[in-house]
């Protein structure tokens, strides 16, 4: 096997491991307990995917990266732009499905992007009924629709070989031309089983330890061409599956920006590993100091609510500048369904941030 987790230096790693497991089951415990919990995820979600791209040397702002998540791009999205929001609809999947979708075969598949062409379910009749069948004037009515509904089967089958036809051809096509810009030796299928194999090999492991372990794994097979990034969201994931992150998705490369590109690309197996155990902990950390960070912003803005009325829209614009790192004033008018006028006054009268300095195109952000 290319990649042998029995000669891991787990005297090194145990007390890295047991730090960053801590600083895990705290985030997680906060969040589990926290008043605004969704919002958070949000925007940890958006953290995620911003730093996910500068790891692999790519930069995407994240004021745009929420715009083009609300359908308000200011400018044409590139392809950067297109992998991050990628990155954040994986997210999005992972945490609303089971803690075990993710590394099951039909998670993977799809977090790929190749889900395989299913044809639409019918039903098995038997034999279809011939015209030559002696029928009794009572039940004259029943062979017609007898007729019709064999005719309607008839249908959904050639529909369905129609469609399979298609796909298949459509998926020729497009492998031809993967061709072209992918190597057709990489056989990806392979090397995700050997990732899958050195995922079996940790199990007893704690479950951090599993996670680096994958990651580096990862890293090492060469499991993709492209995504890349997807490594580091299964990483996340083993930990959400594992219980130790059942509130929320580890945002893994937050913490990856905090340690040198030097130690993450370390030539040696232990001194990756020990990297990304500090990540991780640099990223349940920046997670709690963030999330103190939004609590007293939400204390602080909860104040002007004293003396407003019950029908006042500040509690609902409160809520989404918790859920957002960034919100402009369409975002306001269409979440809130106010006058564009309005969701200028309505963030003026919570003291937001101006993050854009324009007159013409204007956003806010917590402080």
């Amino acid at each position: 096997m290319l990649y042998d987790v029995n000669r891991l230096p787990l005297d090194r790693l145990i007390l890295l491991c047991t730090r960053a497991t801590e600083a895990l089951a705290r985030l997680d415990e906060r969040i589990s307990r926290s008043s605004f919990g969704r919002g958070f995820l949000e925007r940890q979600d958006f953290l995620d995917a911003a730093s996910s791209l500068w790891i692999d040397g790519e930069l995407v702002h994240i004021e745009d990266l929420v715009l083009h998540d609300a359908h308000m791009d200011i400018r044409a999205p590139t392809h950067e732009m297109a992998i991050a929001s990628r990155i954040l609809r994986a997210r999005r999947q992972i945490f609303s499905n089971e803690p075990k979708w993710a590394l099951s075969p039909a998670g993977l598949s799809r977090l790929r992007g190749e889900e395989a062409p299913t044809l639409p379910a019918t039903k098995e009749h038997g034999p279809l009924p011939t015209r030559h069948e002696a029928l009794t004037d009572d039940d004259t009515d029943m062979a017609l629709s007898d007729e019709l509904s064999t005719i309607d089967r008839l249908l959904a089958r050639s529909t369905a070989t129609l469609e399979a036809i298609t796909k298949d051809e459509s998926r020729s096509t497009s492998k031809s031309q993967n061709n072209i810009i992918r190597d057709p030796d990489w056989n990806e299928d392979e090397r995700l089983g050997e990732w899958q194999t050195v995922l079996k090999s940790s199990a007893g492991l704690p479950a951090v330890l599993r996670a680096v372990i994958a990651l580096d794994a990862w890293y090492k097979l060469e499991v993709l061409q492209r995504s890349l990034w997807l490594g580091r969201q299964l990483a996340a994931a083993l930990l959400r599956q594992e219980g130790l992150t059942l509130s929320h998705l580890s945002a893994f490369n937050t913490g990856l920006k905090a340690v040198p590109r030097e130690r993450r690309n370390a030539s040696g197996q232990p001194e990756r590993l020990i990297a990304f155990l500090d990540s991780i902990h640099e990223a349940a950390t920046l997670g709690l100091k963030e999330h103190d960070r939004l609590l007293n912003a939400k204390t602080r803005m909860e104040r002007r609510l004293v003396g407003r009325r019950s029908n006042s829209r500040l509690p609902d614009l409160i809520e989404l500048v918790l859920a957002r790192p960034v919100v402009s004033t369409s975002m306001i008018v269409q979440a809130l369904g106010t006058t564009p006028q309005g969701a200028v006054g309505l963030a003026n009268q919570l003291e937001l941030r101006e993050m854009t300095g324009r007159g013409r195109f204007r956003a806010w952000g917590v402080l």
